[in-house]
């Protein structure tokens, strides 16, 4: 039975954490948000072409994606191994959106918000850490990887204090290594200093989606 719970409760996981709300939001605003700015559906790339309250809603709804994930799981009486395989498959269905042709964000919304459920504590008192990051530095992606690191040394400390178990530690290390993997061209772009900072925009002709702006870049 707990096989089974574990396998319901991946699948729900992946199919929540699939709900395109980035590209759902470029819709309403009549275009396809994956041909400007990096080409993902997560929140950074909706404010860099939508602006703020369009990329809020994002956020919020991609992490209520990864906290829904794991509720289910939790109330389908799944064991520990099924809240940790939601977390992990919320997380690659946003960033691998079976309508969107296995593409979407970068997974990080859905990791906070499944992080969340699986302990609280790790992530109210560490987000604010990523977040001071992402404002100090305005590099969306630099506070983004602050979270891939420390959240699992939250989990590893309240692992080693026997106070999370540790399939919740395994989770949070997988589901960081998918954001910083998501992250590469982010990184390199760091390493060079050319990453987009907090508040450029990219130029948005919504009257024909049929290509990106000229001079767009496809991985920025």
């Amino acid at each position: 039975m707990n096989g089974l719970l574990i396998g319901i409760s991946a699948i729900a996981g992946y199919l929540l954490g699939s709900f395109p709300t980035g590209y759902l939001m470029g819709r309403i605003h009549r275009i396809d948000i994956r041909r400007f700015g990096s080409g993902r559906t997560g929140g950074t790339n909706v404010l860099r072409t939508l602006g703020w309250l369009p990329a809020l809603v994002t956020a919020a709804a991609d992490v209520l994606k990864g906290m829904a994930a794991v509720w289910l799981a939790k109330t389908l009486g799944a064991p520990p191994a099924g809240h940790a395989a939601a977390a992990v498959c919320a997380v690659l269905g946003h960033n691998y959106t079976f309508t969107l042709k296995f593409k979407g964000g970068a997974g990080v919304a859905p990791m906070v918000g499944a992080t969340a459920l699986l302990s609280f504590p790790v992530a109210a008192y560490l987000l604010p850490a990523g977040l001071a990051v992402m404002a100090i530095s305005r590099y969306a992606s630099l506070g983004s990887l602050t979270l891939s690191v420390l959240f699992p040394l939250g989990m590893a400390f309240l692992w080693a204090g026997h106070r999370v178990p540790g399939a919740y530690l395994a989770a949070s290390l997988v589901m960081s290594l998918v954001v910083i993997l998501a992250h590469r061209p982010n990184i390199r772009r760091l390493l060079t200093g050319t990453e987009r900072k907090i508040g450029q925009r990219v130029p948005v002709n919504n009257t024909d989606e049929s290509h990106a702006p000229p001079g767009a870049d496809p991985t920025r």
